[in-house]
């Protein structure tokens, strides 16, 4: 796994904000990757709402809760430069880049 560099050395393509993280809820197991490899500290690891774990197959609920209850969620998605880090990072290519529209 890469480690974490320090803001504004790793060569991103765009200002932030322009494209935001999106993370695929029934993938994402919590591993924390995207969090370790993400220069600008977009990630964090959550606990899910409610309206979020019902959103979720039966497959996804029982994934949640083998994994601790908790997933990544993009909490600083303005800070995100698309580097693409988390999305090489993420073992269950749970990540994707969407840009902003």
């Amino acid at each position: 796994m890469e480690i974490k560099e320090t803001a504004g050395t790793h060569d991103c393509e765009h200002a932030a904000g322009v494209f935001e993280p999106i993370i695929n809820r029934e993938r994402c197991e919590g591993k924390a990757d995207c969090l370790q490899v993400c220069p600008y500290d977009v990630f964090a690891l959550a606990a899910l709402t409610k309206e979020q774990r019902s959103a979720l197959s039966f497959g996804g609920r029982l994934k949640l809760w083998v994994h601790g209850g908790r997933q990544a969620i993009a909490a600083s998605a303005d800070q995100c430069r698309a580097c693409g880090l988390c999305v090489a990072a993420c073992p269950e290519k749970a990540i994707l880049l969407r840009k902003r529209g």
